[in-house]
């Protein structure tokens, strides 16, 4: 073999590998980050409530924050086949230390306490709370803020409806708090309560199909921050800029706005107490 043949070999060759470890490198950088290389986990709450999550079947893409999850899949470059969901308490999921998902959706408020623990991306929905009630109970025919202080308030712990009680109602009597919405939904069922405080997507489905004889006393004013909703990431994940720009794209080109009226688009009409 003569020399010049040798070094176009050798050329070649050389050529041939910076063009795999190129490709090597960017699949590897493709899936820096991720649980699972080649996957998306997601998780959600357990049970996963409607509107939020039909059925409790977040693969099947039906429900406000399963179509958001997986439009921000696809606009991270994945098939829905292979987006993997996991399952978590809502406390669990915002505590310290490393995650088993990419990112968690289940109605968290993006908070400055929280970002010490957790990152958040750009928020995907902007809600409201409002007072839910049994009709004939202490809070039937109640229509402000000063109707509310001497009843007895519940909320899930560590909720954004537990902050509201606290700073926009500031009731004289102790709010008692649950460790789920299905917690507090039995203390109202059970009249140990007078009144459950839901963000209002949640507050019309609760009166309009699994709170019998229920109803919308009225919204809250915003309490502290607002009520914005963002995607839960570990502290510093290097997908939380991805996963914001994703969310940012779907903003813009205006397909969140869509998912929302399709699953969230009932809410008008309530009074706004004062």
């Amino acid at each position: 073999m003569s020399r010049s043949v040798r070094t176009v070999l050798a050329v070649s060759v050389a050529a041939a590998a910076l063009i795999i470890t190129g490709c090597a490198s960017g699949t590897d950088d493709a899936d820096k980050g991720y649980v699972t290389p080649g996957k998306l986990t997601i998780g959600t709450g357990e049970p996963a409530y409607y509107p939020y999550v039909i059925d409790n079947e977040p693969e099947s893409g039906e429900g406000f924050e399963a179509a958001v999850a997986y439009a921000v899949a696809e606009e991270l470059g994945f098939a829905a086949e292979d987006v993997v969901w996991v399952r978590t308490t809502f406390e669990s999921a915002i505590a310290p230390g490393p995650k088993d998902f990419d990112f968690n959706i289940q109605q968290y408020t993006i908070t400055d306490e929280r970002k010490q623990a957790v990152d958040f991306s750009s928020p995907y929905y902007a809600a409201s709370q409002a007072v839910v009630s049994i009709e004939g109970g202490a809070a039937d025919g109640v229509d402000s803020i000063e109707g509310l202080k001497d009843l007895t308030l519940g909320a899930m712990a560590g909720s954004t409806s537990a902050t509201t009680i606290e700073e926009a109602v500031q009731p004289n009597v102790e709010p008692r708090l649950y460790n789920s919405n299905e917690d507090a939904k039995a203390a109202l069922e059970a009249n140990q309560i007078d009144g459950l405080v839901l963000d209002l997507p949640t507050a019309y489905y609760a009166t309009g199909v699994y709170i019998e004889n229920s109803f919308i006393v009225g919204e809250l004013p915003a309490a502290g921050v607002p009520d914005e909703w963002g995607l839960l990431l570990g502290k510093d994940s290097p997908l939380t800029e991805r996963v914001t720009a994703a969310l940012d794209t779907l903003r813009d080109n205006g397909t969140l706005e869509e998912i929302t009226d399709e699953w969230l688009g009932s809410g008008q009409g309530v009074t706004l107490l004062q």
